[in-house]
């Protein structure tokens, strides 16, 4: 039994629903409903080209012609066309005029150094590297280990080291997909209570950067692996933070900096293995004084067939990672194991949650 575990119930508003909001909400059959869902990867591809071809920045300026745009990617006009002309139907682009085309708002977000970074988060996420990892998906149904690893000989995190243009689009994909993230955390979770925090994996410092802001007693550490560390460095050096947050290099597989009041694990267990996450909880219980808090912020999976987008970036994870969502349940187990105790969920207004825990 979890004691005093308090989980208010799920919202619409913060539980997306895996389903598509077409023609299935209009009652069409079932088997209609199962097709759409199977095409959503014509979509995908398309949206991908648009990113991948940067159709966004090249109408920054203004409407341009399939022939123009063609010319200026290498691509062949009249199958160029066709895409556009796809893109429009989705909504990202709109056809001004025959063959001429301009974004639209949604189509704006595609742009590089867009707020929301979508086309760094597209690039990642519906990427080449990515689908040829899910090539392999039966393959992990089959023996639990990442599709990636079976593409490329390699885990998720070294590809990314190894292949520096993916990796600086993963770590801006980040930012995509969890930027919203700090202020939901600070509205969720009371920080006025601790002296220091430090962010272990922490990326290149955006949730750390919201919580030190919105609470100016509290000291801060960033602790991530020096390629991702140094780009944290120059983010909170150009910031008002710099001296009120250290940027500590290392690795949580090996050992975590001692003397902190919280020490946060954000979006970084569902990455790992149950054994891989025991790995980096046991040297967060070493680091850990009495008194002291650890904070998982992550998805809380929900029981039963309640809908949930993590459902699926689940089958991500093992994919690509190799890691796992959880439920509430499961998290208690990985920390008992560690020598923690889960005292309380919070909500936040994103599908993420702050796991608070205890060493025991």
């Amino acid at each position: 039994m979890i004691e005093t575990l308090m989980i208010p119930a799920l919202s619409a508003a913060n539980v997306p629903s895996a389903a598509p909001a077409t023609r299935a909400q209009a009652g069409a059959p079932p088997h209609v409903q199962l097709i759409e869902m199977a095409v959503a990867i014509w979509r995908a591809r398309a949206i991908y080209a648009a990113a991948e071809l940067g159709l966004a920045d090249l109408l920054a300026e203004g409407p341009r012609g399939a022939e123009e745009l063609a010319q200026a990617t290498g691509m062949h006009a009249p199958s160029l066309y066709r895409l556009l002309r796809a893109l429009a139907g989705c909504g990202v682009l709109t056809e001004i005029e025959p063959r001429k085309f301009a974004t639209t708002p949604l189509g704006d977000t595609l742009r590089t150094g867009a707020p929301g970074a979508a086309r760094s988060t597209v690039l990642t996420l519906a990427g080449d590297w990515q689908w040829q990892a899910w090539q392999h998906f039966l393959e992990s149904l089959r023996t639990g280990k990442p599709g990636l690893a079976n593409a490329f000989g390699t885990d998720l995190f070294s590809y990314l080291r190894e292949n520096p243009e993916h990796g600086a689009r993963f770590n801006d994909a980040m930012v995509g997909m969890y930027g919203g993230l700090g202020q939901a955390v600070v509205a969720a979770y009371d920080f006025s209570q601790l002296r220091s925090v430090i962010d272990l994996g922490g990326g290149t410092g955006r949730l750390l950067a919201a919580i030190l802001h919105s609470h100016e007693h509290l000291r801060g550490a960033l602790f991530e692996l020096p390629q991702t560390a140094s780009e944290a460095r120059r983010f909170f050096e150009a910031s008002a933070l710099a001296a009120r947050c250290d940027i500590i290099e290392g690795d949580f597989f090996g050992s975590v900096p001692a003397g902190y009041d919280a020490y946060l694990l954000a979006h970084v267990l569902h990455d790992w293995t149950d054994e891989q996450a025991l790995k980096i909880l046991g040297n967060c219980r070493q680091a850990i004084a009495p008194g002291g808090k650890l904070l998982i912020i992550e998805t809380v999976l929900p029981k039963g067939d309640a809908p949930h987008h993590a459902k699926l970036m689940d089958l991500l994870m093992l994919t690509v990672t190799g890691g796992a969502e959880r439920t509430a349940d499961e998290f208690a187990h990985l920390l008992a194991v560690a020598d923690f105790k889960l005292t309380r969920i919070f909500l936040t207004s994103t599908h993420q949650s702050v796991i608070e825990t205890v060493p025991v």
